[in-house]
């Protein structure tokens, strides 16, 4: 590739030849993002595993963390939380519970068959330890960003994320 070219450039070029119909140039964005999106998780997935977890398992743990002490969530709230499905979040937990770092219990409700999943004391210091990780990765996969771009990219990216899946802004 020629410099300041890149493959998305070369194929958004082989479309406009072959279409000059169509206007082609969303690809110059959304392939950049698809690439980048397929980049990062790349990058981030050596991190969860320096620590025996998986992107789910992590995703989980963190979500039981997040919720503050005593650091456990309903289910359903847990599915919410991490945008997976009830039955998904369910393996996970599963996984994580065999790993003795969740355990499940049951909370007096009005039926008495609420239950809640909850870090395990061991589980915390996984994921703190996970996080503090994660966290100097993410550090270093935006360095080549200076503040006001990551400001101008983070509003634009919030933005076209409420457009595209309904998320809130």
């Amino acid at each position: 590739m020629t410099e300041g070219h890149d493959r998305v450039d070369r194929i958004v070029a082989e479309w406009e030849r072959e279409r000059p119909d169509l206007d082609v140039s969303p690809q110059q964005l959304v392939g950049r993002l698809h690439r980048l999106g397929a980049a990062l998780t790349e990058r981030l997935l050596p991190v969860y595993a320096e620590f025996g977890l998986g992107e789910g398992d992590f995703d989980v743990l963190c979500a039981l963390r997040r919720a503050g002490a005593p650091y456990e969530r309903q289910p359903a709230e847990l599915a919410r939380t991490t945008m997976i499905t009830t039955g998904a979040a369910t393996k996970r937990v599963d996984r994580l519970e065999a790993a003795g770092l969740v355990t499940r219990a049951r909370r007096d409700g009005d039926d008495g068959r609420a239950v809640r999943v909850r870090l395990t004391p061991a589980g915390k210091r996984l994921v703190d330890r996970a996080f503090t990780a994660h966290i100097a990765n993410e550090q270093r996969l935006v360095a080549s960003l200076d503040a006001t771009d990551r400001a101008a990219l983070e509003r634009i990216l919030r933005t076209w994320l409420a457009d595209v899946a309904g998320e809130e802004a």
